[in-house]
């Protein structure tokens, strides 16, 4: 028996994107974006309303970073979400984060969130508030890498958003092997 609860936007994982942009003079913004993933090969695409802060940013400077937010910073990531650049100037100040700009795109990297991609707009759809932006770089802090280089989620502690019971959670355990376990039963 199943219970059916109509139209939700209710998936799990849901990311915890934390999206930055710089406004015309060059100060950065944060928002707080549940709505997103992986577009394409090489593009995320994000839900973002227009009458957003970091959106206005976003559509003048054509570019952007996305950083997973951590269980570490996730009073500030949740401080993001919940108030508006267009009414705190020093919004990342108060959350307590530092920007530096990234190498590859005009955006600022947020130092706290070890991993962010770094983007350049391809389109804005503002009947639909979809963003589509081309990944042109992936970077990580050194203290969420593994032995090997590569970023380990167990170190990481990205969280996702419950949007159920509007709580956090943090991902970490491993329950299988991608592209093997499946292979037991072929």
């Amino acid at each position: 028996m199943r219970k059916n609860f109509g139209t939700k936007t209710w998936l799990y994982p849901m990311p915890v994107f934390i999206v930055a942009a710089y406004d015309e003079n060059g100060v950065p913004n944060a928002m707080n974006a549940a709505w997103g993933g992986i577009y394409t090969d090489n593009e995320v695409g994000i839900c973002l309303a227009e009458e957003h802060k970091t959106t206005h940013n976003i559509l003048t400077n054509k570019a952007f970073t996305v950083s997973m937010g951590t269980a570490e910073f996730v009073k500030a990531c949740d401080y993001v979400g919940i108030v508006s650049g267009n009414k705190e100037a020093n919004k990342i100040e108060k959350a307590g984060f530092h920007t530096q700009k990234s190498e590859y795109v005009n955006a600022p990297l947020i130092e706290e969130l070890p991993m962010t991609l770094e983007c350049e707009l391809i389109s804005y759809d503002p009947e639909t508030c979809h963003l589509v932006g081309r990944i042109v770089n992936v970077s990580a802090s050194e203290e969420i890498l593994d032995e090997s280089g590569k970023i380990d989620p167990t170190k990481l502690k990205p969280i996702i958003y419950d949007p159920i019971h509007h709580k956090y959670l943090v991902l970490g355990e491993q329950v299988g092997n991608a592209f093997a376990d499946g292979k037991k039963l072929v």
